[in-house]
C-alpha cells in the first residue's frame, strides 16, 4: 500500500458511482459550522474529532460509507479509522467535486 493509497488517494478498485450503486451513507467529516455552510443533500455530518465515538452508529447503518470533507485530507483520516474496524469505506474527496460525482 503506497502513500497515496494509506491518504485514500490511490487507485481505487471501487468508484464513488459503484458504492452509490451499493447504497452508501455519505458521511461528511467537516465542522457542524462548515456543513452548515453548504453540503451534499442527505449526507450526514460526522465531524472528524468525533468519528471515533460514532464507530458503532457508523456500524449499524450496515451500509458502504463515501466520507467527505472540504479537500479530502481529513476524510482520508476518516477513511482509514473507518476502513481499521472493518467498514467499508471509499474517500470521496472534497464534497464540491464529490457532488459534481453523483
Amino acid at each position: 500500500m503506497g502513500l497515496l493509497d494509506f491518504l485514500g488517494l490511490g487507485s481505487k478498485s471501487e468508484s464513488v458511482q459503484d458504492f452509490v450503486n451499493k447504497g452508501a451513507v455519505i458521511i461528511d467529516v467537516r465542522t457542524v459550522g462548515e456543513f452548515r455552510e453548504g453540503h451534499i443533500k442527505g449526507s450526514k455530518n460526522i465531524p472528524l474529532d468525533t468519528i471515533n465515538g460514532k464507530l458503532n452508529d457508523i456500524k449499524k447503518l450496515d451500509r458502504p460509507v463515501i466520507v467527505c470533507c472540504r479537500s479530502g485530507m481529513r476524510s482520508a483520516q476518516a477513511a482509514s479509522i473507518l476502513k481499521s474496524v472493518g467498514i467499508e469505506v471509499i474517500n470521496g474527496g472534497g464534497w464540491q467535486s464529490l457532488e459534481s460525482q453523483l
